[in-house]
């Protein structure tokens, strides 16, 4: 197995919900953990030969059923997703000024023409408004943050 094959393996891996996983074939032996703790169990079973291995075939089986079950979420989000994207480059303001609430925020619903931020550019402050009605489901950038053109900062899932 080359080695990107086995970094696209890892980050099919990451994107499941699994917490061990362990591969062995007659190339490769791999084992994944996403917490320290089962490290430490999974290299315990092993010397007690009481952990499972999954042979050749079917780690191919699962991976490819992981990868279609992350293929179908990615589309499904994908398709009600809007991603707002800087217009232009400056300093990201969630809110008109430091002592008030944010424009919006994770779980908000939002209707067009809404301000979502400010863009400051040359000291000359831009709103940033909604293009669409939605929840906003994620926020991309922090305050007072510089913010490149073309880059996304939230993420509204439209209804």
């Amino acid at each position: 197995m080359k080695i990107n094959e086995i970094k696209e393996l890892l980050n099919v891996i990451d994107k499941t919900n699994l917490e061990f996983v362990k591969i062995e074939s007659s190339d490769l032996k791999l084992e994944v953990s996403k917490s320290s703790n089962k490290i430490d169990n999974a290299n315990n079973d092993s010397q007690n030969n009481h952990h499972d291995l999954m042979e050749s075939s079917d780690y191919e089986e699962v991976v490819s059923d992981i990868c279609e079950e992350i293929i179908e979420t990615t589309i499904e989000e994908n398709v009600n997703t809007h991603v707002v994207s800087a217009p232009l480059m400056g300093t990201f303001y969630s809110s008109p000024n430091p002592e008030e609430g944010n424009f919006v925020k994770v779980g908000d619903l939002i209707k067009v023409g809404d301000t979502l931020c400010i863009l400051e550019a040359m000291k000359l402050m831009n709103e940033i408004n909604s293009t669409v009605s939605g929840e906003v489901i994620e926020i991309l950038v922090e305050n007072e943050e510089l913010v490149e053109y073309g880059q996304p900062m939230f993420k509204i899932k439209a209804l």
